[in-house]
Order: C-alpha cells, then structure tokens, then sequence
C-alpha cells in the first residue's frame, strides 16, 4: 500500500471503536480476519461486507470513470434537443443549474465519506433514517438510484448511435436508418461496453483513464474547431434568408433567452435543467466504486467534487463556444438534412465538411467510453443491490464475483439483458425513448438527496463524519440541495407543450416510465418485501463476529446465540 494514509492494523477489528454509524454498530461486534488488514478493509468490514473486489482503483482512476461517465462532449451533444432547443443557446441556465448541481454533489461527498460502499446512498440512508421507516426509505432510495443506473449505459448508447447514423446521413443524404437499424447498433454498442466492463478491475481502469483522456483531449479539440474554424459567414453567404452574419453572435444574442415552448420563459429555463442534469449526472460514479477504490473515504468524496467541480467549468466554456456561434435554432430543429441529430445540425452550420467529420467522430469516441464507464458503475449498484437482496428474482445471481476477474460479471450482463429491454421504447416513438433521458435526472436525484434530508434532519447531532465533510456549511447546503431537487422534479415531467397541442406523442412520458416502477416497488414493499426486507444485510461469516460479554443489548445476544445453533 503505496498511499501514505493506509496503514496495516491488527486483524480484530472492532466495529464500534471506529468512528463508522453502521448495520453493525452498539452491538460490541468484534471481527476477526485471519491475515493483517489496512484502514480500507477495516472500514468495509466495520460496515457489515467483506473484501470481495481489489482496491485498484485510486484518487485519479476513480475520477478517470466519473469523469468518463460524465462524458460532457457526448453529453453536451445529446443534450441539445434538452437545453439548447428548449431555451436558446444562452450559458445562462447551464450556471445557474451548476450552482444547484454543485451544492447536490458537495453534500452527496460529505455522505460518500462517511459511508464508502458500493451500495451507495441507499446504506447510508438505513443508517440515517428514523429507524421505523428506515427500511422503506432504503427500499425506495435502491430502486430510485437502480433505475438511474440502468438507464445510463442504454441511453448514452443510444445517443452515440444516432450520432453515428446522422453523420452516415450527413454524408449520404440518400441513407435514413430504420428503428430495426439503431436498435441493432444501439445492441452491438451495448455488447461491447458489457464484454469491457467484464474485465479484471485493473484493465477496467486503464481503459477507463484512457476513456477519460479521450474524453477530455476530444472535448478540448472540439472546443478550438468550433472557435478556430468557424466558417458560418462562407457557409450562409448568400443565404437570403440570413444575409450578411457575423462570425460571432453579439453579446445580446449569445446570452440572450430564446424560450420554444409554450410555458413562460422562467419554467422554460428550469424545464432547461434537464439537459444539464443528464450531462452532468456521473458525478456519483467513485460512490459505487468505493469497494475498489484505495484510501476510499477521501478518494472517493474528492473525486466526486473534483467530477462535479471541473465538469461545470468545462462545460461551462464549451456553452459559451456555442452560444457565440450557433446561426439558427429554427434551422436546428427544422433538420432540413434529415440528420435526426441537433448536435451535427449545429456542427454543419458553422464547420466544413471535413471539419464536422472530425468533430462528429471525436463525439461518437467520447460517448462509447462514457457508455462503458455507464456500465461500470451500474454492475456494482446492481452486485451491491443483489448482496442486500434486494431483487426478488436474480440477488442470488447478481450477488456473485467471478473467480476469475474479481468483478461482478453477473451483474454486468443482468443490466445487459434490462437496458435492451428498456430500448425497445425506441419501437414506440422519440418522445417515449427520450422518456429515459428524464427518468435517469429524477431517478438520480432522488437516490441523492434522501440521505441528505435525514443527514440534515433526523441525524444531525448524531451522523459521523467521514474525513471529507461541510463543516458549518454541511446544512445550509443539504437544504438548498433538497430545495432545489423538490422544485426539478415535477419540472421534468413537464412537456414542452400544452392545451389543444398536447397529444399522446407530445406527451412527456417520464411520470410513467419513472413513478410507474416506483409505485411499483412501494405496493410490493407493503404487500410482501415488508415482511423480509429490513435494509441492507451482512455478509460476514458468523464465525468472524464475536459480541461483548458485557454491555451488549439483549435482543443482539439472542440473535447471536439463535445464528450459532442454526449453524450447528
């Protein structure tokens, strides 16, 4: 252990001499391991779960994934159809949601340190919550936080598959891809991202710092061909119905407002939101990888600022580039060419040919990592899930490590099975496909902040910080963050029209789609899950626990000794 704040400890771990609020917490639980151990295993263990995967990931390659799935150029590019045609190409709602994001990811840290598992914040919420709804609340955070993770991978593939098809149509205006067409792309993608995200740990990394360069080189070369080779006045030049452009839009026109939808310009701007709430929705990622990640309780909550932090920046910059050199929203989403993609709408309006080539290609690079690095993250909430027996039909399944890679094989090829399940909405029309970009804002945020509302609540004088926190700045940001959460939720459902213009294929679908399986899961939970499921579970060998003779409450005694003549 090459870190300088691990350091070995004796193989007795005693659960409530650490400074950890867990499942196994005052019950005077000592474990006992057979080989030495460091800081990172004792916490693990102190929370209830063996050491089951390897800890290589570090500071940089824990970010490498966040800032993968993070994937602002893919992001920023599929977003366009979210934020750009709904408001105008102003930066303005692009930093006014990035304060919001900002504060949901600091507060999100903060909780990540205290409890650094794969299972996210769905635990920390068991620990955090009033103990009588404390079960409920965890179902609930888990299926929430599940259906932002299963979503990811599908969506963003999807994406850079209608990137791919619009920059084929783009260059053979004669070709337009069928449904049958992008599903089958979308599943050849999909495929390939599940094989990478099978690997061992330790070539997942590398291939995700090497997404993560890519991401950020593409990005960066993007950026300068907008700026640098900006042809817009050669491209419109004759154009009667542009006349003479600048090269770059007025002050007032890159900054200025421009709301398409039928709702007063301030719920456009929130409405807006969404667009980046997805781009920026990977922020979370080091909270799952926890498990593999060395020095996890400062690694983890820093990589999720730093995701956060330089991805609003980054982003930021490249909303400005494009709000300085956008000719025509109308034209955008007129698509004359029939690309079916705003993001190469907006390139062919202001770049050569060659030039849109090259951009459009970098994009479809960027969003096969973010793809992958979507279903890293996703098999190890759905391995952690399985491990709390969470799911009624494949815990058992998903629970598994694969002997060989140290990875949760099975869980990667479950979501697989899911995402291409969820694609086939491709089948009903855009809107109802597009109801996954939504679904995976409101899943996400939900999961987020439900242990920031008790951390700022109920277990304000009691939670236990981790080496990552707020300080005096802990509530005040907890309640903007909740704040700003309960205002966007109904916002995301809302669609883009209304009165007589609201039709079945107009329709936001994102209510069903999202609070359909969500009441789903509630009506189960009170019917049956009530009866088994009490939040997350250990998976220690009871032969590893030992309880205080002394001071130990009852009822723990007794489900002590009722283990040991069970296992007799």
């Amino acid at each position: 252990m090459s870190d300088p704040e691990l350091h070995a400890i004796k193989s007795n771990v005693h659960v409530d001499d650490l400074n950890v609020k867990s499942i196994l917490s005052n019950r005077g639980i000592t474990i006992n391991v057979d080989h030495e151990i460091d800081s990172d295993e004792a916490m693990i263990l102190a929370l209830g779960y063996k050491q089951e995967f390897k800890r290589e990931f570090n500071l940089w390659t824990v970010f490498a994934v966040s800032f993968s799935v993070l994937g602002l150029l893919p992001s920023i590019a599929a977003c366009l159809d979210y934020q750009q045609l709904v408001i105008g190409a102003s930066p303005v709602p692009w930093i006014l949601a990035i304060i919001f994001i900002t504060s949901v990811a600091l507060s999100m840290a903060e909780v990540a340190s205290a409890f650094p598992t794969s299972s996210g914040t769905p635990y920390a919420v068991s620990q955090l919550a009033p103990p009588s709804i404390a079960p409920i609340m965890t179902w609930l955070t888990c299926w929430s936080n599940w259906l932002c993770q299963i979503t990811g991978s599908p969506s963003v593939n999807y994406s850079g598959a209608s990137l791919m098809f619009a920059l084929g149509t783009y260059n053979n205006p004669s070709f337009q891809p069928t449904v049958g067409q992008s599903y089958a792309l979308t599943l050849g993608i999909q495929i390939v991202c599940s094989i990478l995200t099978s690997l061992p740990t330790k070539w997942i990394s590398r291939i995700n710092s090497v997404g993560t360069i890519c991401n950020i080189a593409f990005l960066a070369i993007v950026f300068i061909l907008i700026l640098a080779c900006n042809k817009r006045q050669e491209i419109f030049a004759g154009d009667s119905d542009f006349g003479s452009i600048p090269k770059f839009n007025s002050n007032g026109e890159a900054w200025g407002l421009y709301n398409q939808t039928e709702w007063p310009t301030g719920i456009a701007m929130l409405m807006s939101f969404l667009g980046v709430i997805w781009a920026m929705s990977g922020y979370d990622s080091p909270f799952h990888l926890s498990e593999e990640c060395s020095n996890a309780s400062s690694a983890v909550p820093k990589a999720i600022v730093m995701t956060a932090v330089g991805g609003g920046v980054i982003g930021f910059m490249f909303m400005l580039a494009m709000s300085y050199t956008i000719v025509s929203l109308d034209l955008i989403t007129e698509d004359p060419q029939n690309l079916g993609q705003p993001f190469v709408s907006y390139l062919a309006q202001i770049l050569e040919k060659p030039i849109v080539n090259t951009a459009t290609a970098m994009t479809v690079i960027a969003s096969f990592f973010m793809g992958e690095s979507c279903m890293v993250s996703a098999s190890r909430v759905t391995y952690a899930y399985s491990r709390d027996g969470l799911f009624p039909f494949f815990s058992g399944i998903g629970a598994k490590v694969n002997t060989i890679t140290k990875t949760p094989v099975n869980a990667v090829w479950i979501n697989f099975v899911i995402g291409q399940l969820l694609l086939l909405l491709m089948l009903a029309n855009d809107t109802a496909v597009g109801a996954i970009f939504s679904v995976g804002g409101i899943a996400g945020f939900v999961s987020f902040i439900t242990p920031i509302i008790f951390k700022i609540t109920y277990s304000y004088h009691t939670f236990k910080r981790g080496p990552f926190h707020l300080g005096k700045f802990s509530r005040p940001l907890g309640f903007l963050s909740v704040s700003f959460v309960v205002v966007m939720i109904p916002i995301l459902c809302f669609p883009y029209v209304r009165g007589g213009d609201l039709t079945l294929d107009a329709m936001n679908w994102t209510a069903v789609v999202y609070f359909g399986p969500m009441l789903m899961a509630l009506v189960y939970f009170l019917v049956d899950a009530h009866k088994w499921y009490k939040g997350p579970k250990s998976n220690l060998d009871e032969g590893t626990i030992t309880y205080a003779v002394d001071g130990i409450p009852e009822e723990y005694e007794k489900e002590s000794k009722e283990k040991q003549d069970s296992s007799d």
